[in-house]
This record gives structure tokens, sequence and C-alpha cells, in this order.
């Protein structure tokens, strides 16, 4: 078993780092609010110190919500005490990964990019689709641990950034089937179909897959408390989606579109503070123009619980 030091224990960073412990490995947690750690210290986790402790161990694992606070937590003094190898999980900009690679490598440090596909209670189970780039030698060491935390490992490449790159781009794609879900329920609603029997129909013949058949029971139910994803995330990803597109000189023609919805979602306070699932919900209640809004008795908010 591995000594592993753990940054970053917000939901999906818990459910990760329990896993972890779950398993056998001795696992050394950092997070900026202490209280997070608890439930992993009665597991058998250690606490580490600062930042630096953690990376201190021979395997270090962040799972930071952002570039912001993935660079101010792994700056240039923490990471001049990292040993072996970091393996940064988190959904952060390529530029990012970049510059964390090059202050991993200084510290004589290896940095592997391995963002997760799926959701806290996913990761839970297991059974993240993990996308890992970096150097082979260095993914070959590491892979014993994304095997505990993922279903399947997906190797993409050598450059880091690669890896994030392609979530950047996941994620794209899961906004587009969030829309399209909450476009299409505004319709067919209107006209009188049941919601809940068309988003049957849409995953049982055409639309199968994990986007639509998640998002579409969470959006026709308006299950978005607690959220398993910030809205305020899925717009940082479109953001990254613009660097990353702008970088390849990509046009994104729906972009432009998608940044507007989720604008007017942040400004809600309801929606802002749900699952960026909700993204739909400005659609279906008529909020960017278009159709009026839907009666106040067709709407049934979610109920207030506690914010992660």
């Amino acid at each position: 078993m591995a000594t592993i030091g753990f940054l970053g224990l917000g939901t999906m960073g818990s459910a990760m780092a329990r896993r972890l412990v779950d398993a056998g490995h001795d696992v050394r947690v950092w997070n900026r609010s202490p209280d997070a750690a608890a439930p992993l210290l009665e597991a058998g986790a250690v606490l580490a110190a600062s930042p630096g402790d953690a990376l201190e161990a021979g395997l270090s694992v962040s799972m930071l919500a952002d570039d912001a606070a993935a660079e101010t937590v792994l700056d240039a003094a923490a990471v001049r005490r990292a040993r072996g190898i970091h393996v940064n999980m988190a959904s952060i900009s390529p530029a990012a990964a970049d510059r964390l690679r090059a202050l991993f490598r200084a510290a004589g440090a290896e940095y592997v990019a391995a963002p997760v596909l799926g959701r806290p209670t996913v990761a839970a189970e297991g059974k993240l689709n993990i996308l890992v780039a970096g150097r082979p030698a260095a993914v070959e060491d590491v892979l014993p641990v994304l095997e505990v935390l993922g279903a399947r490992v997906w190797r993409l490449g050598e450059e880091p950034r690669v890896a994030n790159v392609a979530k950047v781009v996941v994620n794209y794609n899961i906004i587009h089937a969030i829309q399209a879900i909450g476009e299409s329920l505004a319709t067919v609603e209107r006209h009188g179909i049941d919601g809940r029997g068309f988003v049957e129909l849409l995953t049982s013949t055409l639309f199968g897959g994990v986007a639509y058949s998640v998002y579409g029971a969470e959006i026709v139910d308006r299950s978005y408390i607690p959220p398993g994803f910030l809205m305020a995330l899925g717009y940082k990803d479109l953001r990254l989606a613009e660097e990353v597109a702008g970088e390849a000189s990509v046009h994104l023609p729906t972009l432009d579109a998608l940044k507007a919805v989720f604008e007017r979602a942040l400004a809600d306070e309801e929606l802002a503070r749900s699952d960026w699932g909700a993204a739909a919900e400005v659609s279906r209640r008529g909020l960017l123009g278009g159709a009026g809004p839907l009666a106040p008795d067709s709407v049934s908010p979610p109920q207030p619980e506690e914010e992660q």
C-alpha cells in the first residue's frame, strides 16, 4: 500500500480520498477548511499540516476547484517540498497545467494530469472515467491508485495538458446535452406532452447515453439540490472551452448562446446555487425571452439544503 497526500476535500475529493483510505492506503489529507477532513480522519486518514506536508508523500493527488484554487494551493513554496509524482485530477485549463508541470519538474517531481468524468456518487463507487496524460513511466507508477478510483483509465498522451483539453471538451458536450434537454422539454411541455414520458422516449431510443439518462431524469424532476456540480463550475468550463478552442483557432458557433444561458442562470439566486443541470430551467421558464414563463403552479423549485 502507498502513502498518498490528498489535497482538496470538496464533495468529489472527499469521495475519492475515502476510496483510497478504504483500499488500505496511508492517506495524508489537507483542505483549506479543516472541518471537511473530520470524516476521513475518523476513517483512518491522517491530517497534513500544510499543502507542502501533503506533497512530501511519495505520491500526491489534488482535486481543487479551478485554476485559481490549484495555483494558490500548489504554489512554488509548497511544490518545492514535492516528492515522487503529483497527480492533478481537477478540471483546470491546459495553460494552468503547463505552469504546474513546470513547477513540479523544477522541484524534481513528476506531474500527471488525470481529470475525471463522473459525479461524487460515481466517485464513491470507484467508477469514474479518468483521463490521464503524462510521462509513460509516471503514468504506469500511478495506475494502481487510479484503478482504485476509476472503472477505466483513458491514456491520452505524454503532455499533461492534453488530458485537460479532453476534459474541457467532454464537459462542453455535457452542457450541450443539458441545453438540448431543456429546450426540448420547454417545447413538449407547452404542447401538453408529459415531460417524464418524453425523456423516457429519448433515453430508450436514440439518446441512451449517461448524459441524457442522468440529466434527463434530473431536469424532468427538477432535482437540482444538492448540486453534484455547481452552476459556476459549469460556466467556468464554458470559458475554458472558449480558451481551448481559441488556442486551436476553432470557432464554436453555439458558445455565445450557451454562455448567455449560464449567465442568466447565475443571475438567479435559486439557480445559481443549484446543480448545473438547472441551466435547463432558463429555457423551461422562458428566462431569455421567447415563450412566456411557465405558470407558477407548474414550477417546482428545489427545496434549499446545505450547500457544499
